[in-house]
């Protein structure tokens, strides 16, 4: 497959945005093709967008349900070709910050979308509870190890870079764009359990659960598109029916609704 796709097809997802009504807007899904993006896409997909999709050429494949359904461009998220070329036009960019490697992946891919995004376009990053913007959280031990044990030992072998992913969101924070950044807990497969609740610092009570279903949280990352309450906020999601968010929810911390 090329690196891009063909022109024709690019202008079909114009002229299929144009079908949808002079209102449907476009976004794009940098990382779809992993299990969070491919939840990514079929929210987006229910919401009437028209979607841009960016993978690895050797994850095209996982896309195959949404055949016909999506525009793909397929190459390295931190290309800055590939990406400037899928965020064109595009009224969103939904970005799956993943610390692949230790060669910049994350810092690339986030610098790449904060450049080359059009001007007003609402972006929205995913990470993990380790991100801080502040310095306010508190962080349980259990996170603490992953990031400082499970974390280097990952970049040892040249698997995982959560530093790069630190730096990543630093120059999200930095940027005069208008971001969200989705700090996500653990997460789980199953059936949706409705919209996760949201707390600015990690420590927070409602937090203490720290499990989220999957398709929930691509489901907070959707509707914060629309959301203006959020922009420049780095709201850390628990699932809405665990037990710290059952006991705490209603009290302080507010909620995405």
């Amino acid at each position: 497959m090329s690196k891009f796709i063909e022109q024709d097809a690019l202008e079909a997802a114009h002229d299929g945005r144009r079908a949808g009504g002079a209102d449907r807007q476009k976004v794009c899904i940098v990382g779809a093709s992993g299990k969070l993006g491919r939840y990514l896409v079929q929210h987006a997909l229910d919401r009437g967008y028209a979607v841009v999709a960016v993978c690895r050429e050797v994850s095209v494949d996982k896309l195959e349900e949404f055949s016909g359904r999506i525009t793909i461009v397929a190459g390295a998220t931190d290309d800055r070709q590939v990406i400037e070329r899928a965020v064109s036009g595009c009224d969103g960019v939904l970005t799956v910050l993943v610390p692949r490697g230790v060669d910049h992946y994350s810092s690339g891919t986030a610098q790449a979308v904060l450049d080359h995004a059009r001007p007003g376009a609402r972006l929205v990053f995913s990470c993990g509870y380790h991100i801080t913007r502040d310095g306010q959280e508190v962080y349980s031990w259990k996170v603490k190890i992953l990031v400082s044990v499970v974390g280097r030992l990952a970049r040892l072998v040249r698997l995982v870079d959560l530093d790069d992913q630190v730096e990543a969101c630093k120059r999200v924070f930095a940027s005069d764009t208008r971001w969200t950044v989705v700090r996500g807990s653990e997460l789980e497969e199953g059936p949706s359990q409705g919209l996760p609740l949201w707390s600015r610092h990690v420590g927070d009570p409602i937090l203490d659960s720290n499990l989220t279903r999957r398709v929930d949280f691509a489901r907070f990352m959707v509707e914060a598109l629309k959301n203006d309450e959020l922009v420049h906020e780095a709201p850390a999601i628990v699932g809405c029916q665990s037990p710290s968010a059952l006991a705490h929810a209603g009290r302080d911390s507010p909620v995405l609704r």
